[in-house]
């Protein structure tokens, strides 16, 4: 356990900028119980999740808007979760690039599918950097401030290991429920 404690203090920061170009909610969550423990700092962490998640997302829109043809033979498989990001966009207005930060399986579909848009670059820029910096300062400080109990949290998955498949398949199952229930024709 120090051994992986010590490799994560020491290369836990490119291991955290790599994980949050596509999203990095476990890898900054990780870091922040690093900083409780001490072995990170913390607003170095934040900013490196803030900065990578900006670049992600920034990334996702440009090769959407300028790289369509490639694009679209990933995305043909998800056309229904791709029309839900548009409908969120048009309900909710730009705020959804804000929110999306925090609703797994629409982080990555809602920069694809503003990029087809029109929508402007700055604009998207503007909101995806606020969005980054809530999304970095939440994850983060509350991870931080909630290190002891994340940590006896895993101290009891690691002495009843059965509990972590079962409460993965309730949250994804959950997810993905959700997902298929918004993308259902009516």
């Amino acid at each position: 356990m120090d051994d992986m404690l010590n490799n994560l203090s020491t290369y836990g920061y490119v291991v955290l900028f790599l994980y949050s170009l596509g999203g990095g909610l476990v890898a900054l969550i990780g870091a922040g119980v690093l900083s409780f423990m001490g072995k990170m700092d913390l607003t170095l962490s934040i900013t490196i999740a803030f900065i990578a998640n900006f670049i992600g997302d920034g990334l996702l829109f440009y090769m959407a808007r300028y790289h369509k043809r490639e694009m679209m033979e990933y995305l043909s498989k998800h056309k229904r979760k791709l029309a839900f990001s548009h409908l969120l966009l048009k309900r909710r207005g730009s705020w959804i690039i804000v929110i999306k930060k925090f609703i797994y399986g629409l982080k990555t579909l809602i920069p694809l599918a503003i990029g087809l848009t029109k929508y402007d670059f700055w604009k998207f820029s503007l909101y995806n950097a606020i969005g980054a910096f809530i999304w970095a300062v939440v994850v983060g400080g509350g991870s931080y401030l909630f290190g002891g109990a994340i940590i006896e949290g895993f101290k009891m998955v690691s002495d009843k290991p059965y509990l972590a498949p079962v409460t993965l398949i309730i949250v994804g199952g959950s997810v993905w429920f959700y997902l298929t229930q918004a993308t259902k024709r009516k």
